[in-house]
């Protein structure tokens, strides 16, 4: 993945063979940081490194933190590493971890299950996670997910509409954050004391206003014209 602080130290290996993803190349090229040069080796769906008698499989199964994204399992050490998509015991930090792509991202964590592993590597806060962390995460996701769908069937836009004619982003900024505000409640009210910082509200709204994006844009809810 192409991001500083995942990427940032690979220029202090000048001897070493770089491999990434094909999508990482790019992005870097482009970036032009100094301390992250782009890999000599890249592959486009999948590729096995066998280095020092161990090996490691890399996947690219689609965007989701970023379009470069992969998954990394280590078969020997019954490990998988999946950066910047589950914080094991965490909530996720704002904007779904700050997530390009949402629906990639929602379907990560079930992407990761699928692989044999007990110990997930997540890139940050400290600590391995467990298959169980994994599926907290997911439960969160979805409950996230079923209550923006919910509120954008309930949240009327009319008094928006009404309150700022003439205004566009006026009334759509009303009426997003109440459909935000409405979706979020509930999730807060549920995993406060069971995922971490799930009591820091704002966390968990600009997920939601993430996902609920998402949901309108990439699957069309509450979007559809009809006759």
């Amino acid at each position: 993945m192409h991001h500083a602080d995942h990427a940032g130290a690979a220029s202090l290996f000048p001897d070493a063979i770089l491999i990434g993803h094909e999508e990482t190349r790019r992005r870097l090229l482009r970036d032009a940081d100094p301390t992250r040069p782009a890999p000599e080796v890249t592959f486009g769906d999948a590729y096995t490194l066998a280095v020092g008698g161990e090996r490691v499989e890399l996947a690219f199964r689609g965007p989701n933190h970023t379009p470069d994204n992969i998954f990394i399992h280590f078969p020997d050490h019954d490990a998988l590493m999946l950066v910047d998509v589950i914080n094991p015991g965490w909530v996720p930090i704002f904007n779904s971890n700050l997530s390009e792509d949402m629906p990639g991202y929602i379907d990560a964590p079930g992407q990761a299950l699928e692989y044999s592993w007990t110990k997930v590597i997540g890139g940050h806060l400290g600590r391995l996670g467990t298959r169980a962390d994994v599926e907290l995460h997911q439960a969160y996701i979805a409950d996230i997910v079923a209550a923006s769908y919910k509120a954008l069937e309930s949240v009327d836009p009319m008094p928006y509409l009404a309150k700022y004619p003439p205004n566009h982003w006026g009334w759509v900024n009303g009426y997003l954050n109440e459909v935000t505000r409405t979706a979020t409640e509930s999730v807060v009210a549920k995993y406060t004391g069971v995922l971490a910082a799930a009591d820091i509200e704002p966390l968990t709204y600009t997920t939601t206003f993430m996902i609920m994006q998402s949901l309108r844009l990439d699957k069309g809810v509450g979007s559809q014209i009809h006759p």
